[in-house]
This record gives structure tokens, C-alpha cells and sequence, in this order.
């Protein structure tokens, strides 16, 4: 099986950005949702001078109930290109239908597979069939063997660029949005070539444990983290409470800073 490998580990290349194996930890972050223009740009300037390597932003959101933000769409795609270009980082947007992948890989550095989608084995298997990274999100009640097998879906089809990226999990705990396996991480850079980060945002679905798990993360020998920051998060309009002002995601990357020096990795 070619995510359960032994022996060197992958390295997905993401323009500059090389994810995996000995090289620095590499820093996704922005907002959950593309709202506009001027606010990503907003957002995402400061957060790339603080040591983000590439910006997400979902386009198409999947959310528990039809009546919230569904997202942007086609604009929100074409948003996220032109702010990426401008700014010289790659970009990485959700994917959530098999018949969307073109469209998504067209304005998309990388793209996204969440974590109700884990198991949508005909997106799996497009996404399979194009010459893109893609970050498989772990599904919110998946084993990690369920969760390399998903990977598997994608790699048999020829396409071997996959990250990894533990999101928490659903247990009976009610005091965070999910519960972050970081045995996981451990577990796949045991078993797995691939690379695996996390975030630590959807994990814990509350600001002030963000930085915290980020840094255990890092411990645990995550080779990234994917960060959800906004301008104003108490007006965003998808998953504010989780996440992270422009000033600290910057506090946060000097503590991870440290952490990742005391484990033999860097940031920059």
C-alpha cells in the first residue's frame, strides 16, 4: 500500500512551500470562509508576514445546517486566486463534489478534502486523476486505517501528492468541538510516508485552546498546522469562535517557534 510505506518519507511540493520528510513546518492559515475581497486581503497580509507559508479559504462550505453561509462560490474561488497571486502564496480551498474538481484546480494550489467528505470515494478517486497536492482532512469518527485507505483511494489513480491532516475527532466530550488525536499524528509518521498536519482550530473549536494544541501538535511531530484566523472574528461569518485575530496567530507562531526548535524542527 503506497500510504503505509516504509523507508523515506514523502515530500509534497507546494510551489516554494516543500511539506514533509526533514524540512520546516509549513503554516496554512485564514479565514474559515471567503466573505470578500478586502477582508481576506486584510487578514491574510499580516498573517503572511508573520510566517504563513500558503492561505486557505473555503469557496464551497459545507455546513450542518442549510440555512447558514454556503460560501461564495465561483467568486469566492477567483478571490482566493488573485489575493495568492498577489501576495506570492499558494492557496488552498475545499473541493466537495467529484464534478467541481476541474474548477476548484483551475484558481486552487491545493485542494482540500473535508472531513464529511473523507469517504466520498468518487470524489477520491477524481482527485486521483490530477496533478495537484491534496489535503485528506481525517473524517470526524474515521479509524486511522479508514483514514489511510482514503488515501489510498486517491494514490492508486496516480496522484501521490497527499497530506494528511487530523481535525479532531467526535467523542462524548462537550467541552471542545472535537477531540484532537495526537496519538494519530505519532501513529502515521510511524506507519505512513505521508505527511500529516493538523488543525488544532476545528479540533478544538475555541480560540484560547488553539495555540496551546498547535504547540503539541508540533511536539507530537505534526509536519504542519492549518490555522483559522479572521480580522474580526466575533463578525465572521463561519466558525468566529475558533478562530484567531492577525495579532494572535503572530504571538502563537513565536511560541511554536520555540516548541519546534526544542524538537529539531523550525518554522521559516
Amino acid at each position: 500500500m503506497k500510504s503505509m510505506s516504509g523507508g523515506e518519507k514523502s515530500v509534497v511540493c507546494v510551489g516554494k512551500v516543500l511539506i514533509g520528510g526533514d524540512n520546516p513546518l509549513a503554516i496554512i492559515a485564514g479565514p474559515c470562509a471567503v466573505e470578500g475581497e478586502q477582508m481576506l486581503r486584510d487578514t491574510v497580509r499580516p498573517v503572511i508576514q508573520s510566517g504563513a507559508h500558503m492561505i486557505r479559504g473555503g469557496a464551497f462550505k459545507p455546513r450542518t445546517s442549510p440555512y447558514s453561509f454556503q460560501g461564495l462560490g465561483v467568486k469566492g474561488l477567483k478571490i482566493l486566486n488573485r489575493i495568492g497571486r498577489e501576495m506570492g502564496v499558494p492557496v488552498v480551498t475545499e473541493v466537495m463534489d467529484s464534478g467541481d474538481v476541474e474548477l476548484v484546480a483551475e484558481y486552487a494550489d491545493v485542494l482540500q478534502v473535508g472531513a464529511r467528505n473523507m469517504q466520498n470515494f468518487s470524489l477520491l478517486k477524481r482527485l486521483g486523476r490530477i496533478n495537484k497536492p491534496i489535503i485528506l482532512k481525517r473524517g470526524m469518527a474515521a479509524t486511522i486505517e479508514e483514514w489511510l485507505m482514503a488515501a489510498e483511494h486517491i494514490m492508486v489513480g496516480g496522484n501521490e501528492q497527499v497530506i494528511l491532516c487530523e481535525r479532531g475527532i467526535r467523542t462524548h466530550e462537550q467541552w471542545t468541538r472535537n477531540t484532537l488525536d495526537l496519538s494519530a499524528v505519532a501513529v502515521v509518521k510511524n506507519v505512513s510516508s505521508l505527511p500529516v498536519i493538523v488543525d488544532p482550530s476545528h479540533a478544538t473549536g475555541h480560540t484560547h485552546l488553539v495555540a496551546p494544541m498547535a504547540k503539541a501538535a508540533v511536539a507530537a511531530g505534526a509536519d504542519g498546522l492549518m490555522i483559522e484566523v479572521h480580522l474580526c472574528p466575533e463578525k465572521a461569518v463561519s466558525d468566529g469562535q475558533q478562530s484567531l485575530t492577525p495579532r494572535q496567530f503572530s504571538s502563537m507562531i513565536a511560541e511554536i517557534s520555540r516548541v519546534a526548535a526544542a524538537v529539531g524542527r523550525c518554522c521559516q
